[in-house]
């Protein structure tokens, strides 16, 4: 069984609120490392456009691709639909 650390139980004002700070620093750094990663992938772009025949040419598509089948016609983007990923119509 694991055995886990367990807090001193007399504990001062002046510890507590050194532990608090440091919680809080370790708080704002894991937030500012968190929005640095979103921004990252809020400016890469979403998808890849792909000019093909057939979309059975594209050898690893990835969610957001999108592709025009010539055979259909139609644009056809590479969607997840909860437990499924296949090519979907755009229009």
């Amino acid at each position: 069984m694991a055995r886990y650390p367990t807090l001193p139980m007399n504990l001062s004002n002046e510890d507590l609120t050194t532990m608090y700070k440091e919680v809080q620093r370790w708080g704002s750094v894991l937030i500012n490392e968190l929005d640095s990663r979103d921004l990252e992938i809020q400016n890469k772009p979403a998808s890849n456009i792909f000019r093909v025949v057939t979309i059975t040419s594209i050898g690893r598509p990835i969610k957001g691709d999108i592709a025009y089948s010539a055979s259909t016609g139609k644009f056809k983007g590479y969607v997840s639909l909860g437990s499924e990923t296949s090519w979907q119509d755009l229009n």
